[in-house]
């Protein structure tokens, strides 16, 4: 049944704060592409056009509640030509996301509440974020699409500061927002393989659902800081339990993030930032303290082409490399209708995480995503993964997968 669901598949910290008058709002003040008040904004249009009558009712219902929010559902199936294990997976994830304008909208330092829930569910007997190890791979061929069941992303208060240059994010936070992020890096929308996304996969323990918070602005108009503190035995799927494993543990997962852009306009496409982070050691899940460094620089070419250069250095605290370098672009001919990326990695395995002895890999990546209707994008991908580290007799491994989202 779960080879037929994927057949049937197959088949069919940035930061944006504002510098003078008319400058982006402090409400969508560092949000990466993932992130809830992102989500809302890419939403709009189709939410504006299609299925009119349910969304003129949304509509009003915002204009007198200024509560904004959103549902999609998307789903992630996997082909490999060979493997050890499995070669298929799928799974899905439902999420309903929104912010609550709640304090001080129109003037200097507004607040809101931002929430996202989501239900990530297999539909195969492995699902994508499982699936790396499954082809021999020492990495995530996918870093969203697991078996978590309900789980919170988001719920905290973002609070603007400093007239609206600053901002601070308190409560519930998914750090891949917010640290080492750039455009192409979103898991439902970029690149699956987490060695295109936060950290080149240098970064360990990453928590995307962890009970910290968060401070950022800049410095002056090219320059900008982030720093956070978040528990770093955050379990997504226990919200409740979040407050007291940061208080009665404490141990945390710390990030201090430095960055230029030419323009706050351009925070997306012309960057360069260096991301410095720290993990505790994890007692209960035995897992090693460590640090590591992050960089990453960006450059858009005639409003259609983004290169980008980016990798990391990790000691020891969990993560899947020691190094890791990446390089690749974007590029669109119809911004937020069509985008096409392709990304290249070397990484060397992280021994303190999979052993000793391993060798170096390399992997590929190319996605082309496109809406054939408004709210509805379909994202075929290829991955290439060169000398498997766990799996040394095999020299290629190739995927073919396909990645849908349907916005409500």
């Amino acid at each position: 049944m779960s080879s037929y669901v994927f057949k049937f598949c197959a088949a069919a910290l940035l930061l944006a704060l504002p510098l003078e008058a008319g400058a982006q709002s402090a409400n969508r003040a560092l949000a990466g592409p993932d992130a809830t008040p992102s989500l809302l904004d890419q939403d709009a249009p189709e939410r504006a056009s299609a299925r009119r009558s349910a969304q003129d009712w949304k509509a009003d219902f915002t204009a007198r509640t200024d509560l904004d929010f959103g549902i999609d559902y998307n789903l992630l199936g996997y082909a490999a030509n060979a493997s050890p294990g499995d070669d298929t997976s799928a799974a899905g994830a439902w999420r309903l996301f929104g912010k609550w304008d709640l304090l001080g909208q129109g003037g200097p330092r507004p607040g809101a509440l931002v929430f996202k829930f989501e239900n990530r569910h297999s539909l195969d007997d492995t699902s994508p974020a499982n699936f790396g190890t499954e082809l021999g791979y020492a990495g995530l061929v996918s870093s969203v699409f697991n078996d978590q069941g309900w789980r919170a992303t988001h719920l905290y208060w973002q609070q603007a500061f400093a007239g609206g240059r600053g901002v601070v994010w308190a409560g519930w936070l998914d750090t891949s927002d917010f640290v080492d992020v750039f455009a192409l890096a979103s898991p439902w929308s970029g690149f699956s393989n987490l060695a295109f996304q936060t950290g080149s996969g240098t970064i360990g323990g990453i928590p995307d659902g962890a009970f910290g918070t968060m401070a950022g602005g800049f410095l002056s108009d090219n320059i900008y800081v982030a720093g956070s503190i978040v528990d770093a035995n955050a379990d997504p799927t226990d919200i409740l339990a979040g407050p007291d494993s940061l208080f009665s543990e404490g141990e945390t997962f710390k990030t201090l993030e430095i960055g230029w852009t030419s323009s706050a306009e351009a925070l997306f496409l012309d960057n360069a930032h260096l991301t410095f982070w720290q993990i505790d050691r994890r007692t209960d899940a035995n897992a090693p303290s460590g640090h590591g460094v992050a960089f990453s620089y960006t450059k858009a070419v005639a409003n259609q082409w983004l290169f980008f250069g980016r990798g990391g250095w990790a000691d020891g605290g969990g993560s899947l490399y020691e190094a890791s370098l990446s390089g690749g672009f974007g590029y669109t001919d119809d911004p937020g209708k069509r985008l096409t990326g392709l990304g290249l990695n070397w990484s060397r395995p992280n021994a303190d995480t999979f052993g000793p002895g391993l060798g170096d890999q390399q992997a590929l990546e190319l996605f082309s995503r496109w809406e054939p209707t408004e709210g509805f994008e379909v994202t075929p991908s290829v991955q290439l993964i060169h000398q498997p580290a766990l799996d040394p007799d095999e020299d290629f491994v190739g995927l073919l997968g396909l990645r849908l989202r349907l916005a409500f």
